[in-house]
């Protein structure tokens, strides 16, 4: 697997993400980003943290999928995808897109497209913390 396609526990830096995404091509001219971050909130219940896990193997291989076809269906220059593990706290990142092409439509359709597909197939799980007990979360776009 690539460096562009992770899973990890610690934090990532949007900014690091996004200066490797421009050095990988000076044609890129619009850079879409999405970054999930953690709620203190879901539906009705206050949540200290939110527990990440996934097949790792399956994810990571459905997420270079993803980027590659995403690659091709947008005609993206470059694509980064980065998924946290472990427990996080409300307001810690969890999830990055970020994409790159010759011009921001592309780009933004792309980004958009890979989060919604990211959420619906790849073997990622997430379990809210709340002072009512832990839930796993079922998975919605």
């Amino acid at each position: 697997m690539s460096a562009v396609v992770r899973l990890q526990e610690e934090d990532f830096s949007l900014d690091t993400e996004i200066v490797a995404l421009r050095a990988s091509s000076q044609r890129i001219g619009g850079i879409a980003t999405f970054l999930g971050c953690a709620r203190d909130f879901s539906e009705g219940r206050q949540v200290s943290e939110i527990s990440f896990d996934a097949y790792q193997p399956m994810a990571l291989a459905e997420m270079e999928k993803l980027r590659l076809d995403a690659i091709e269906r947008f005609s993206l220059i470059d694509a980064r995808l980065v998924h946290r593990l472990g427990t996080v706290r409300a307001g810690d990142n969890i999830v990055l897109i970020a994409t790159g092409a010759e011009h921001r439509a592309p780009a933004l359709e792309a980004c958009r497209w890979l989060i919604d597909e990211l959420k619906a197939r790849a073997p990622i799980w997430k379990k809210e913390i709340t002072p009512q007990g832990d839930a796993w979360v079922t998975p919605h776009p």
